[in-house]
């Protein structure tokens, strides 16, 4: 249970907590002044004044959480693991409700995220053209045991210009750094010998890829999936299709330089008459020309040809191809790893 701010909150949280904040942001921004300019004894008293008439409801809160969550012990922590969470931790055990304290508080909880990034992990990356379904093919892999991260779902952004759309808000970059070192984690105690990740850009959206992260992914071997330009269009129409025809505009024309006066008027023009395919393809020979360059950097990286598989499928062929592997900690066929974000 995290008693910080809803502000703070929001920026970051130890992913799977749940906000009960002693202060909103105004008063905690005026407890802060108070301490900065008459003392850390005029400070308290102002945050005792505060939280006074709280009390019952922050106890009800401490204990509706509690029967929420019956097999596992009440855990808090604030900034520092200071005030705010001994408080609540004084009044949690006055209620017989025997809390945790987190030592350090979230600001400890942090650089234990920035710590995994910096550990040398055994990455492998997923690429192909864009529409050959890297991410639901990962997804299917990972129902089969196979370490995976998603970084696109982790990141609520499908990776372009269109990446946002049909997806939930963007978390902030700490809260997906948060999310990435939770799901590095579980692969760990999964005894991974092998990481998955989708090849992609430093960004996600408006989500950054920590700098160690992306470095090693640079570094990783590659494996570069196929399949044929009418599946990756209909995969692409699938997906993006049913968005509405402004918002497909819009995210075309974000793109207008980059794709040039010809193909961004040849994919309106297919909007406007609902031929998402037509626009697809207008704009596929930009994206495919980005991506042979980058993968041009890699010329011994292995291929697979997944033409007519669904993804499942193809799934299973790789792992009896033996170009991945399954945790030794989660046996094919059995629970995969989790990989949802909360």
């Amino acid at each position: 249970m995290d008693v910080r701010s809803p502000g703070e909150f929001a920026k970051g949280h130890w992913p799977g907590a749940i906000n009960l904040p002693l202060f909103s942001d105004q008063e905690r921004a005026e407890v802060g002044t108070i301490y900065k300019q008459r003392g850390r004894r005029q400070a308290i008293q102002r945050g005792l004044a505060i939280t006074g008439p709280k009390l019952a409801d922050l106890s009800e809160g401490l204990q509706r959480c509690v029967n929420t969550n019956s097999d596992s012990a009440l855990r808090l922590y604030c900034w520092r693991g200071g005030m705010r969470s001994g408080s609540l931790a004084w009044l949690a055990d006055l209620v017989d409700l025997k809390p945790v304290l987190l030592d350090g508080g979230y600001k400890s909880y942090r650089r234990w995220v920035l710590e995994r990034f910096e550990q040398i992990w055994p990455l492998r990356l997923l690429a192909g053209r864009t529409g050959t379904g890297k991410t639901d093919l990962l997804l299917a892999l990972a129902r089969r045991g196979v370490a995976v991260v998603d970084l696109e779902g982790l990141a609520h952004h499908r990776g372009s210009s269109f990446g946002g759309l049909g997806m939930p808000p963007q978390p902030s970059t700490e809260h997906y750094e948060n999310r990435l070192a939770e799901v590095l984690e579980r692969c760990r105690k999964e005894a991974a010998q092998e990481i998955w990740l989708e090849a992609e850009s430093s960004r996600v959206g408006r989500c950054n890829i920590p700098a160690a992260l992306f470095k090693q992914m640079q570094a990783a071997p590659l494996l570069e999936i196929r399949r044929t330009l009418q599946e990756r269009v209909d995969r692409l129409v699938d997906v993006y299709g049913l968005q509405g025809r402004e918002l497909l505009q819009a995210a075309t024309l974000r793109i207008s330089k980059r794709l040039g006066p010809q193909r961004t008027q040849q994919a309106m023009d297919a909007l406007e008459i609902d031929r998402w395919d037509l626009a697809c393809e207008a704009m596929l020979d930009y994206y495919d020309r980005c991506y042979d360059s980058e993968l041009a950097r890699d010329p011994d990286r292995n291929s697979a040809d997944l033409a007519g598989f669904g993804c499942d499928e193809a799934a299973a062929m790789l792992l009896e191809k033996g170009l991945m592997r399954p945790c030794s900690g989660s046996p094919q066929g059995d629970t995969p790893l989790k990989i949802t974000a909360y």
